[in-house]
């Protein structure tokens, strides 16, 4: 990768660390399901104009939208919305550290679902070494003298961003189904924002209720939760589209898989810096098995190791 493909890498990983940041100041002021279908609506609507700028010669057909369906909810209402519930009673930064998972069970969804993907020893010893990460972090909630102390919440807070890095993993797969369609990736991009937002209005309004929506959108916010609205929607979900999948047909998917090492780093600095937050050693542990995995899936430093 040339010094402009590394500047744009980096870029994303502090645009999407951001999201995890914007969440947490968001969430304090919006119900999370409002939170997350004005980030998919704001985002949405800025990114169509540049879609019908370039005039995309495409037919999108009943299914090409109903796939645009799938990939919403897969990639945008379910994530984002665990996450939003998530973050209400855990740090940004430990968020973001669990959604690094998201190659680890793309390995387990691949290998079972695409033929073409079938794990190597090296990502399965990858996968194994991210898990035990994960169930030292977990699992250092579970036991302890201050066990009954512990927040409820905040264990289902943790799984919930688990099943969040799941559904990434499913949109993946389901997602190489747009390849077959001949179709420029920000068409999917601009497909399954829309019908998120048309599948998490209805559910937003009906669960949060009218006000909290109609507040968001008159600025009867404070400016910090209204800025980080904003920020969340145009910065860390449609600037963000447009950095990836340029780096997508620039520097392909393996490299760009690099970003999943980034985004904790990011996320963790601005929690730690701006909102306070803190990490415990076991947390730093099972960071350092994550990488590690995640850096066994890559292969590259493993396979240069060898030589």
């Amino acid at each position: 990768m040339n010094p402009l493909d590394w500047g744009l890498l980096i870029l994303l990983s502090i645009v999407w660390g951001g999201s995890f940041f914007f969440v947490q100041i968001g969430v304090q002021a919006v119900p999370p399901l409002t939170l997350v279908a004005l980030r998919v609506s704001i985002a949405a609507v800025a990114l169509w104009p540049l879609v019908l700028i370039r005039r995309f010669h495409v037919e999108l057909t009943w299914q090409i939208w109903v796939a645009f369906l799938v990939m919403g909810v897969l990639n945008n209402v379910i994530p984002f919305t665990l996450f939003s519930f998530a973050q209400r009673e855990i740090a940004s930064a430990l968020a973001a550290i669990l959604n690094a998972t998201t190659p680890l069970f793309t390995i387990l969804v691949a290998s079972i679902f695409l033929a073409d993907e079938r794990a190597t020893w090296l990502k399965i010893i990858g996968v194994a070494i991210g898990f035990v990460g994960i169930a030292i972090m977990i699992g250092a909630d579970l036991v302890g003298t201050d066990v009954l102390a512990k927040s409820t919440a905040a264990l289902l807070a943790q799984f919930a961003c688990l099943a969040a890095a799941f559904s990434y993993a499913l949109s993946g797969a389901w997602g190489r189904r747009f390849q077959r369609y001949g179709i420029h990736p920000m068409l999917p991009a601009v497909g399954q924002l829309t019908c998120s937002s048309l599948v998490l209005w209805p559910i937003a309004l009906f669960y949060d209720g009218f006000g909290h929506a109609l507040g968001a959108f008159t600025g009867m916010l404070a400016p910090a939760p209204l800025y980080a609205i904003l920020a969340l929607a145009l910065v860390s979900t449609s600037f963000a589209y447009v950095i990836f999948f340029r780096l997508l047909a620039t520097v392909g998917a393996t490299n760009l898989l690099l970003v999943t090492f980034l985004v904790p780093v990011t996320a963790s600095i601005l929690g730690i810096v701006f909102l306070g937050e803190q990490l415990t050693l076991t947390d730093l542990l099972g960071i350092l098995l994550i990488g590690l995995g995640l850096s066994a899936i890559d292969g590259r430093l493993w396979r240069k190791a060898a030589k």
